[in-house]
């Protein structure tokens, strides 16, 4: 695979606090030049990224909006995760990445895991939702466990990382969560990847998205610095 191949496979991500809306704008304009798959904005950017990737009420690309919810947390009300969901979609957005409950799934109080969840499934309403579990905080135990939930629930992906917490994606855990979640769920990597070799390892892993802020540096095979968000 050649590094231009791997752009589909790219959700181009700018989820900083510091993103001013002019970031946003060249972010899109990124994305409709490399054919991104999406861009993945915080909420209150999806009007902007909206106008940005439309021209007369008609998609200049094929780009998607993708925005996160519970982020970078988990720790929100479930209604608050649901009501977020549904307001972001209203918005614009075609993609939810969720982060989960950690502090439940630590304590395996996976009943509450599961129904936080759904709760934000339902809202989705059909839209694509990833579930982020935040791997470098979860034993491999309590991976498989919240990968066997989403794939019970039969959402669109499972996802390593915010990319905001102590570690982002590993070969080693995207590996994983393919194993548990077979071909009904796909995963995607998040969270540090910054070159071309190490987005290739996570694709060879079994991740169909990834989530990167160096997506260009990605594509055109150098090196980018920062956090990979």
């Amino acid at each position: 695979m050649q590094p231009q191949d791997i752009a589909k496979y790219i959700d181009h991500t700018a989820l900083g606090a510091d993103k001013t809306p002019q970031d946003i704008l060249n972010l899109c304009q990124e994305a409709i030049e490399h054919q991104f798959c999406s861009v993945c904005i915080n909420s209150a950017y999806i009007p902007l990224a909206k106008q940005a990737l439309t021209q007369n009420g008609k998609e200049k690309s094929a780009v998607k909006i993708c925005t996160v919810v519970g982020f970078p947390l988990g720790a929100n009300l479930s209604q608050v995760k649901a009501f977020e969901a549904e307001q972001a979609i209203n918005a614009g957005a075609d993609e939810i990445d969720m982060v989960i409950n950690i502090g439940l799934a630590k304590a395996h109080q996976w009943q509450a895991v599961e129904q936080d969840i759904a709760t934000v499934l339902a809202a989705c309403q059909g839209k694509t939702l990833k579930v982020i579990l935040e791997t470098c905080l979860l034993t491999k135990e309590e991976i498989v466990k919240a990968c066997e939930i989403c794939k019970a629930l039969k959402v669109a992906f499972v996802k390593t990382s915010t990319g905001f917490s102590t570690g982002g994606a590993t070969v080693e855990d995207v590996a994983l969560m393919k194993q548990t979640v077979g071909d009904k769920v796909e995963v995607k990597a998040s969270g540090g990847i910054r070159d071309t070799a190490t987005a290739l390892a996570m694709l060879n892993a079994g991740a169909t998205r990834l989530g990167v802020s160096a997506g260009v540096a990605i594509v055109k095979g150098t090196n980018a610095q920062g956090n990979g968000y």
